[in-house]
């Protein structure tokens, strides 16, 4: 098994793309790319721990290559917002690819820039590739979110996000 780290958001939203996906074994909502050890929800939000609300996706490369999950990363986030991900605001939604080795870096690093060469676009490519940090997971109360609690997570949905999709990713 391998591990891939991304932000696109609220980590709610992040969780079911990946979810029931051929050869994922769990995706685990939580924070990551800051300074505090085991920070809270609360810490996070209040934007003064540095860390991002992320999906931590464990996954067999065997079925599902890490490629593969980057192209359905990119088409859950809109990557030319570098402050936050539609309605939720800050640096704690900001979107970012977290690698974890030299392979993972030089797929994310191809595919942004195949992306950014497709035109697909009219503002700048602004999703950053960073070295994983420590990951850690989100209380409880904020795993497997959609299925625990799919009218909340619906309109959270509709904060713009699903419209971006479609407008931009209907092919």
């Amino acid at each position: 098994m391998a591990t891939a780290i991304f932000a696109g958001g609220c980590f709610w939203c992040m969780v079911k793309p990946f979810d029931s996906l051929p050869g994922i074994q769990k995706v685990v909502a939580g924070y990551t790319g800051g300074t505090v050890p085991n920070p809270t929800y609360e810490q996070v939000v209040s934007h003064t721990t540095g860390h991002t609300e992320a999906v931590e996706i464990t996954y067999d490369p065997e079925v599902m290559s890490y490629a593969d999950l980057v192209e359905i990363y990119w088409r859950q986030t809109d990557p030319t917002d570098a402050m936050g991900q539609f309605q939720d605001r800050g640096d704690s939604y900001r979107p970012v690819i977290f690698v974890n080795s030299p392979d993972q870096r030089r797929i994310a690093t191809a595919s942004r820039q195949a992306l950014i060469d497709s035109g697909k676009f009219d503002k700048p490519i602004v999703t950053q590739i960073e070295t994983a940090k420590p990951f850690y997971p989100a209380e409880a109360e904020h795993q497997d979110f959609y299925r625990q609690n799919p009218f909340r997570y619906q309109i959270e949905e509709m904060g713009g996000r699903t419209a971006f999709i479609q407008q931009h990713w209907h092919d």
